[in-house]
């Protein structure tokens, strides 16, 4: 065992040379016609663009020296991008990757095709992976790029190494990004302004479009006769519109009822970051269609800085405004929009807010147009401060927020297990329905954690952690996963207090399967086949050679430790439910199978992510499962019983190879059970007669 440790800690710190940029012959060859790859253009590996004239026409690099995000093998997302000089991608191409769950899971296709939704977008805009709430509809501003079920961690790594490669070409060649930090409210700034005042002072912006101009907008176009109502009254206001920044308090104070602006204090407290912009529409338009969701994306609002896309979302307040304000203002449609000045919203600056007006033209499946109806504010320097640097949204909040929900069952899930199995372990392991309780938890950790919740561990990521400390690269890659990182969290908490057996025991959801594999043998009355003492012995540290196998291909054949990793089933069992190759089920189902008369073969026997998990409980700081002297000597049951082969014949526990089951627990606190107790028993009931 020592050995093996002494040999992991040296590869750790082994050093691997970085996948060096493609050659430029090997690049030319990817560029599409009519392009072609011009000469370089820094030390990174950005090429210029070449159209058929020989005329510049854009930029080419690839993600990987840029940036470097690793993935769950540990190494980068490497692709190819190639932009025009306006900053809109013209191609994106996977070149190479290690992730697992695309090399020998579902298939390169999927993801080759993700990349494919980059063409013609621009780097300008809020580009997202996921789903929009809703239909998506002509105004919005958000684009949404279909991320691949199973995989959603994967691929925003890869749209992160994507945008940030493009945003880092764009600062440095097409200076269209702004760097500098924006305003925030100045809340020492008191004021006292009226409703005249805002409008004197230019505080809120009035905008109006009437019919006829929407129809001039239309003109010429699918939809330039289905309004009837604008042509009837071609002079009566299509759009009136007033826009006010809430954000500086002597502004929302002018604006809001008492209980109106209380309300947005309270919010702001929670929201600190957000900017409120509060918009009224008295005429037709409305602001939004019959289909919009509360406290999401405006769908036919939408807003601009210097060129740049910036995020809105409703804030799901209700608007009460002051009593001063005009009667027709109070009968109109109002929200409150807020946009996070993070993300480069520069509140004291000019901006736009885009107004789309929608038409349909067909009676069965209508065809959709819009036109964008522009209105621009500002309010003044005056109501705001300029803090530092203003640091983005990391892409771990992001992906934390996806799987909020989640996030908090697990968290609920696990602090009851720990805290059932740490201070009611006796109670727990005594209860007639113990057995009924542990199956009900295994099921959910199958359901829940690994089905659903993609949160099987596997020892993919400890080889990425290995291959990434060698490499001295970032472990950022860790947090684009926040479920799997918080079982992570209280499996190395289950380490100090418990070894092995916390994880392994309770938190695996293949472990669970072979677990239910077992009763289901027992339940058919197969013979059981049990290794003997000897050979059981030996088995058990095939997991070890195992374990030191792959950390060897990490350092000798990188490029193989996916398919070497495929020694777990879990990829076929838990992530992808079984839709694989045949020979990757067939694998999975023997030991499902094999688990029907061998109890829980895998776990004891060959699973390295099992010898992680034991060299990891060396942490272990206390010695959990009571034993009296009579252990051992002359009582054996204990060991008889355990499924694990965990306890010794001197009746000592053997925590590298304890899964928790809680049997011996169950055994040493009952009185008909426990053979010293029931000797005690009888001693006691003899020495009461003699008496």
């Amino acid at each position: 065992m020592r050995a093996l440790i002494s040999m992991v800690v040296f590869w750790l710190f082994a050093a691997l040379a970085q996948a060096a940029p493609l050659e430029r012959d090997a690049l030319a060859q990817l560029i599409m016609p009519p392009f072609s790859l011009g000469e370089p253009l820094n030390d990174k590996g950005v090429y210029s663009l070449l159209n058929s004239g020989g005329a510049e026409a854009g930029y080419v690099f690839e993600t990987e020296p840029l940036a470097p995000l690793p993935g769950f093998s540990g190494a980068p997302i490497n692709a190819l991008v190639v932009l025009d000089l306006e900053g809109k991608f013209l191609d994106v191409r996977l070149i190479e990757h290690n992730e697992p769950i695309f090399v020998s899971g579902l298939g390169e296709a999927p993801f080759h095709k993700f990349f494919e939704q980059y063409a013609g977008l621009s780097i300008s805009s809020s580009i997202v992976v996921g789903t929009p709430y809703g239909d998506g509809s002509a105004g919005g501003s958000l684009v949404y790029l279909d991320g691949v079920s199973k995989a959603t961690a994967s691929v925003r790594i890869a749209h992160e190494s994507v945008m940030a490669a493009a945003l880092a070409v764009a600062r440095e060649k097409m200076q269209g990004i702004a760097t500098s930090p924006p305003a925030h409210p100045n809340p020492e700034h008191d004021e006292a302004l009226s409703w005249s005042d805002l409008l004197e002072q230019g505080l809120v912006t009035h905008k109006t479009v009437s019919n006829a101009e929407v129809d001039a907008a239309f003109a010429g176009t699918l939809w330039e006769d289905d309004d009837p109502e604008a042509r009837e009254n071609p002079d009566a206001p299509y759009l009136d519109l007033w826009i006010a920044d809430l954000g500086p308090p002597s502004i929302a104070r002018a604006v809001l009822s008492e209980d109106g602006y209380a309300e947005l204090q309270e919010f702001l407290t929670i929201s600190p970051d957000d900017e409120p912009i509060l918009v009224i529409e008295t005429a037709r338009h409305g602001l939004v269609s019959p289909d919009f969701v509360r406290n999401t994306s405006p769908d036919w609002l939408s807003a601009e800085q210097d060129g740049l896309p910036v995020a809105l979302r409703d804030s799901d307040l209700f608007v009460e405004l002051s009593p001063d304000l005009p009667e027709a203002l109070h009968q109109g449609t109002a929200m409150i929009l807020r946009t996070d000045r993070r993300l480069g919203f520069d509140p004291a600056r000019p901006w736009v807010l885009n107004v789309a007006a929608v038409r349909e033209h067909g009676m069965f499946q209508p065809e959709s147009g819009s036109v964008t109806l522009s209105a621009e504010h500002s309010t003044d320097e005056r109501f705001f401060t300029r803090p530092g640097v203003v640091e983005p949204v990391p892409p771990w909040q992001e992906a934390l927020r996806a799987r909020q929900g989640d996030m908090i069952v697990l968290s609920i899930f696990l602090l009851g297990l720990t805290g059932g199995l740490l201070f009611a372990q006796n109670p727990l392991a005594d209860s007639r329905a113990f057995t009924p309780l542990r199956l009900l938890i295994l099921a959910f950790v199958t359901v829940f954690i690994g089905w659903w919740g993609q949160g099987q561990l596997s020892i993919v990521t400890v080889l990425g952690v290995i291959r990434t400390a060698a490499e001295g690269g970032s472990f950022a890659f860790l947090v684009y996963d926040p479920f799997s990182l918080l079982i992570w969290g209280f499996a190395i908490l289950g380490f100090v207090l418990w070894g092995r057996g916390y994880f392994c025991g309770w938190l695996c959801p293949f472990g669970a399967l072979q677990e239910f594999a077992s009763h289901v043998g027992r339940g058919l009355r197969l013979p059981q086949i049990e290794p003997s003492p000897k050979w059981d012995t030996r088995l058990k540290w095939l997991k070890y050679g195992l374990l030191a196998g792959l950390v060897a291909v990490v350092f000798v054949s990188p490029d193989q430790v996916d398919k070497a990793a495929e020694v777990e089933p879990f990829k076929t069992a838990i992530t992808t439910h079984f839709a694989r190759e045949w020979y990757f089920v067939a694998y999975a189902a023997f030991w499902l199978v094999a688990g029907l008369t061998l109890f829980k073969g895998f776990c004891r026997y060959v699973c390295p992510l099992g010898a992680v998990m034991a060299i990891g409980g060396l942490l272990r700081g206390r010695s959990w499962i009571a034993r009296r002297v009579e252990c051992g000597s002359p009582c054996q049951l204990c060991r008889v019983k355990c499924n694990y082969h965990a306890i010794k014949k001197t009746g000592e526990i053997d925590y590298s190879e304890c899964f928790g089951c809680l049997d011996c627990v169950s055994i040493h606190n009952d009185d008909t059970r426990c053979v010293p107790r029931i000797l005690a028993a009888r001693r006691g009931a003899r020495q009461q007669a003699a008496e």
